[in-house]
């Protein structure tokens, strides 16, 4: 007897010719589950790993890689900490900042905001702002010009564009005969910027450093120094470097510590998110059972005949594995297949939605991202795809053993 019959057999019965079709029918749906629970898997965490990246990346455009303050939020001798941070070989820039609160006032409408006072030159070595701007440049914040960078969703809420002027209120306010007076200075609003995170977008205003330090009276003080580093992951050990080496007691922080909470939580969600899916694909899996016992139970006769001139029990076992693997390897690449494709076009695919629909997938003031976007990894797909196979060929043991345990008498006693 040839030694591929049992290949041949099993792939017969998984596109049964049989007058019953409804063996097909269950291969079919087997085929597809399988397919569909790998297609969400790989899509949803292509999803978080999108969100992951977009997260990192738009908060490290907007927020230093690490920074140095003073114990009380003005650091006199900061000139001193940047030359300092200049000398570590793995600082690739420093620039000074100011950050204060203010209200923000252009008509009848007010808003409150955070104000970065920036060195432009220095701030476009340690930050992304410059490849953010939708209107204006970040050069256009020279010093004594008085002029405001806003994002795109304060510039919405407060009804402003470039050109016009933008009141910005202080807290702190002027002592005079008649009272307490708040300070204000007028802005002129020279450009607009969209980093894609309400948190910014809505909160973050930059005027010019020298401007900021006559608006909050800090003479030559700052705030602090932001600095980019060459080893993002390592910004925490360089920062206490430069801090060390200074020799003074100042507050260091790095992007990891502020935001945290925020690469924590992605991937606790992940990891959920893996355990939850991967039990759809056990699920799928899992009904290659009932589709091999359907098949034992419709083909005894067919076993009976084999046993009887000449297949051993083995070969049997063989035929109902390969039939189930099939299932299982079939349904699996086209999973696969079809993740790969809607992971790589889920952005362009959501925006036709969106667009049809006239709905937001992701409201900007609800979600940090307002995009929904997809980072297909290949290890992702590969640990996916393998415990697929091997949930489906684990499936096809037990069926596999019933047929191999066919007595021909038994099957053919009332035939």
């Amino acid at each position: 007897m040839s030694q591929n019959f049992e290949l041949w057999i099993g792939t017969r019965y998984v596109r049964s010719r049989s007058g019953n079709n409804f063996v097909s029918l269950i291969s079919a749906i087997s085929m597809l589950g399988i397919a569909i629970a790998v297609l969400v898997l790989i899509v949803v965490l292509s999803v978080v790993n999108g969100f992951e990246r977009e997260l990192k990346d738009r908060l490290l455009t907007m927020t230093a890689h690490a920074s140095i303050e003073d114990l009380n939020g003005e650091l006199l001798d900061w000139q001193s900490m940047s030359a300092t941070a200049d000398r570590n070989p793995r600082v690739r820039a420093t620039a000074p900042y100011i950050e204060g609160q203010g209200l923000l006032v252009f008509g009848e409408r007010l808003s409150g905001a955070e104000l970065r006072g920036i060195d432009p030159v220095a701030e476009d070595l340690v930050s992304g702002v410059n490849s953010v701007m939708t209107e204006g440049e970040l050069g256009s914040l020279g010093p004594g010009s008085f002029n405001i960078i806003l994002g795109v969703d304060l510039a919405d809420a407060l009804k402003i564009s470039v050109g016009d002027k933008v009141t910005v209120t202080l807290a702190q306010g002027l002592v005079t005969p008649v009272g307490i007076v708040p300070r204000t200075k007028r802005f002129t609003v020279s450009g607009l910027y969209r980093v894609g995170m309400f948190e910014f977008d809505r909160r973050l205003a930059f005027i010019n450093l020298v401007d900021a330090q006559r608006l909050y009276r800090k003479k030559d003080a700052v705030t602090g120094v932001r600095l980019a580093v060459s080893e993002i992951f390592e910004a925490s050990a360089i920062v206490r470097e430069v801090a060390l080496e200074h020799g003074a007691v100042v507050l260091v922080s790095d992007w990891t510590r502020r935001h945290v909470n925020f690469f924590r939580s992605i991937q606790i969600t992940k990891s959920i998110l893996f355990v939850i899916l991967l039990l759809v694909i056990a699920v799928a899996a899992f009904n290659i059972v009932s589709t091999l016992v359907m098949v034992v139970k419709d083909k005894r006769t067919d076993i009976a005949i084999l046993r009887t001139i000449g297949a051993s029990p083995q070969s049997i076992l063989k035929i109902f594995i390969t039939q189930g693997s099939i299932i299982g390897v079939i349904g699996t690449l086209f999973g696969v297949v079809a993740g790969i494709l809607l992971s790589i076009n889920l952005e362009s695919t959501v925006a036709f939605f969106e667009s049809a629909l006239g709905i937001k997938f992701l409201a900007a003031d609800v979600y940090f991202i307002s995009d929904l976007p997809a980072e297909l990894r290949i290890p992702d797909v590969v640990k996916i795809a393998s415990i697929a196979l091997l949930l489906a060929l684990a499936s096809t043991v037990y069926p596999a053993w019933v047929a191999a345990k066919t007595a021909p008498a038994e099957a053919l006693r009332y035939d």
